[in-house]
């Protein structure tokens, strides 16, 4: 009768075990993940060592927006991510002049640094954004690999892990990410 009971109980923390555990999946695969941010590229908005959560179902039934922060993989070492800025959508026309960003011949209003002449990329502007791809920059606009690099290049949507969330390391900056 004890073992009976003993087995039933096991069995009974096995079960809820696994059901955390297949949740936690679920949840971690489709809904949110956590990622680091390595560098300086997103200064003075995230910096090196951020721990942020990515919420991955919003662009399930959304498009993503000019200005999210999204995460993807870089297209030359796709178990290595990158998180920037959407700058510029399907179809827009980037062009950078005088260090300023322009999105369809108007300067964007930021209050990022001017870009340095020799940090301009390898891409031709004025450029137009292919259907179905986003034109995203660091924030730090002299310290980041992005668009307007051929490597980077534009993310397709279906490359988009997610958009960043709620930065939840350091403690003191706990908050959402803007």
């Amino acid at each position: 009768m004890k073992n009976t009971t003993l087995g039933r109980e096991i069995l009974s923390w096995v079960l809820d075990i696994g059901i955390v555990l297949v949740a936690v999946l679920l949840i971690t695969t489709f809904v949110f993940q956590k990622t680091n941010v390595i560098g300086q590229s997103m200064e003075p908005t995230l910096h090196n060592g951020d721990h942020v959560i990515i919420d991955k179902i919003s662009y399930r039934f959304t498009k993503p927006k000019q200005y999210d922060i999204v995460v993807f993989p870089y297209k030359k070492n796709p178990s290595q991510n990158y998180i920037k800025r959407i700058i510029g959508l399907p179809g827009d026309e980037v062009n950078i002049i005088d260090g300023q960003v322009y999105i369809n011949k108007e300067k964007l209003e930021e209050d990022f640094d001017i870009i340095d002449d020799g940090k301009l990329g390898n891409r031709e502007f004025p450029f137009v954004v292919p259907e179905g791809e986003y034109f995203v920059m660091g924030d730090n606009r002299n310290n980041s690999s992005d668009s307007r690099y051929t490597d980077v290049g534009t993310i397709s949507k279906k490359d988009i892990i997610g958009k960043a969330g709620l930065r939840i390391w350091p403690l003191k900056d706990f908050g959402f990410v803007k």
